[in-house]
């Protein structure tokens, strides 16, 4: 399973690289139906890692009487909740674009209005700002030193 992890979000949904057809509407149909199927992988294998986790902690937990041997259990488990808990985080913003989806919101910036981009998208499908205002952000962020 360990491959399946260092897929791209595309290898692991299953589709190719977006194809635009002349004159085809941003954020059609189709392309929608394409970024559904991406959205719902990403969020299918995040979900997949939880469920592993709590299995893994549920049978390698041990009570061990050496000390280093726990601290060491511990600090494995500590990391993997992390990680886990950024994976959480993230499911929610996998969910979040997928309602963007359904109200027809999707591939907008959220700040300037413009269209994100199919390739941006491919790359970060929960991304909600285009590269103008993401820099921007960016920057003004560094700036204000957070």
């Amino acid at each position: 399973m360990a491959e399946k992890k260092s897929l791209g979000l595309l290898a692991l949904a299953g589709v190719e690289p977006y194809q635009e057809k002349p004159n085809e509407e941003y954020m059609g149909d189709d392309q929608l139906v394409h970024f559904r199927k991406i959205l719902e992988a990403w969020r299918n294998q995040l979900r997949e890692e939880v469920d592993r986790t709590k299995n893994h902690m549920q049978d390698e937990a041990a009570n061990f009487p050496d000390p280093v041997d726990r601290a060491s259990q511990e600090e494995e488990f500590a990391l993997e909740l992390r990680t886990r808990d950024r994976e959480r985080k993230l499911i929610k913003k996998i969910e979040k674009t997928l309602g963007l989806i359904d109200s027809d919101d999707f591939g907008f910036c959220k700040t300037c209005g413009i269209e994100i981009g199919i390739r941006r998208l491919e790359a970060r499908p929960t991304a909600d700002q285009c590269i103008d205002c993401k820099t921007l952000s960016e920057i003004k962020e560094k700036q204000m030193g957070g």
